[in-house]
């Protein structure tokens, strides 16, 4: 390898490394999440990419790139999904994969585009048309074990988060009753967002005595089946000064894929996830995450699955975080709102977009735009998060006004 300048030379292959630009949000869209059926994932698409434009001033002649992701391509049964969701787009576009981390790192992909000078105006999308899976979503997910080891005792996910949340239950004694309370809350928040598919007024209750799907598993510990998507704008900080006087920067982004042998892990603790909130903390230059940290929107597709999320983002420490929950800390009005927005537990969960709908949450929350979802105390930094795969991958990204 040979330097001159700030021109790399691999071989026949030069690559220019330019300095890193700052990179905001400047517009956000989003569709109602629900079963759309008669909706098709390209309306869907379009819906949530309009408001994105519209807000952010922009036509869809004024983008360079485009980034688009869904997890995965099966549920809306095509291949080749980008081109599907965008044809004739004449715009260079990078499609992301990653289970349920894939709605973060769509914007995390976004900014790389546009921090690396690539490209100065990105809209970046993450759709998923749940629905029309049959027998059931659950259903795309039959193929995805290990055809030796796991495929003969004929596993779900289901099954398997149900043994995550028992051994995280057993680890930290913590009591169901104080885990339904995270649907409690998020259920209750949603019911103040225009945007959310099962907002309502529930009590602990309810959560215990609805369905057992495999316990300690009940329905109402579950997101519900979704359709929807999610567009930003994201822009280069000049184009931002010219488009907006509040744009909301990305101050930090992180992401880890561990293997995929979560029979050897800790089930009670996401290690995973503190990895990759550390590499998005360290970016932003955030040392302690609960003291700088002021609304967080962690990755909620199960209730217990918020509490564990909460701790391996170093918001609460291990096997607290029910605790908190209890003494209203991460209540919309509480130290550290948490989903003020109502997570996938309310809004619901179209896999891939509803990543996104964590970050555009955050978003409107440090940006003061958020309605009666706004939370009682000035905002000025806070954590999106999401997760996929079987317990391995996760996606960070930190927002700052």
């Amino acid at each position: 390898m040979e330097r001159s300048a700030n021109v790399y030379r691999y071989g026949l292959i030069h690559v220019e490394v330019r300095k890193v630009r700052k990179v905001a949000i400047i517009g956000a869209g989003m569709t109602k999440f629900a079963r759309r059926h008669f909706k098709t994932p390209q309306e869907l698409v379009q819906e949530a990419s309009i408001k994105a434009l519209e807000e952010a001033g922009l036509g869809y002649n004024d983008i360079d790139c485009v980034v688009i992701g869904s997890a995965p391509d099966a549920f809306d049964g095509v291949h080749q999904k980008g081109e599907y969701l965008f044809p004739a787009m004449n715009k260079p576009m990078t499609r992301v994969f990653i289970g349920g981390a894939t709605g973060v790192m769509v914007p995390i992909s976004g900014y790389y585009h546009v921090a690396s000078g690539m490209c100065d105006k990105v809209l970046a999308i993450a759709e998923e048309k749940m629905s029309q899976a049959r027998p059931h979503p659950q259903a795309v997910f039959r193929y995805i074990w290990d055809p030796i080891l796991e495929t003969p005792i004929g596993p779900n996910l289901l099954w398997i988060f149900a043994m995550e949340m028992h051994r995280y239950m057993y680890a930290y004694k913590v009591p169901k009753e104080d885990i339904a309370l995270v649907s409690v809350k998020n259920k209750a928040n949603a019911a103040d967002n225009p945007y959310a598919q099962l907002g309502g007024r529930i009590t602990v209750d309810d959560v215990i005595k609805s369905e057992v799907l495999v316990w300690p598993v009940n329905r109402l510990d579950v997101s519900p089946v979704s359709d929807g998507a999610a567009a930003v704008v994201m822009v280069s900080e000049d184009v931002a000064r010219r488009y907006t006087d509040t744009p909301v920067w990305v101050a930090g982004v992180g992401w880890t894929l561990d293997n995929t042998e979560w029979t050897g892990r800790d089930l009670s603790y996401n290690r995973y996830l503190e990895i990759a909130g550390r590499m998005a903390y360290k970016m932003a230059g955030i040392e302690r995450p609960n003291k700088e940290i002021d609304v967080a929107e962690p990755y909620d597709p199960f209730d217990y699955k918020e509490l564990m999320h909460l701790e391996a983002l170093q918001l609460a420490p291990k096997g607290k975080a029910a605790q908190l929950v209890k003494e209203g800390v991460f209540n919309r009005d509480g130290d550290l709102p948490s989903s003020p927005g109502g997570g996938l537990l309310g809004v619901g969960n179209p896999i891939a977009a509803a990543g996104l709908m964590k970050v555009i949450s955050l978003y409107w929350q440090l940006k003061g735009t958020a309605g009666k979802m706004q939370v009682k105390k000035p905002v000025y930094t806070g954590v999106a998060q999401a997760w996929g795969d079987l317990m391995q991958a996760s996606t960070v990204v930190v927002l700052r006004r």
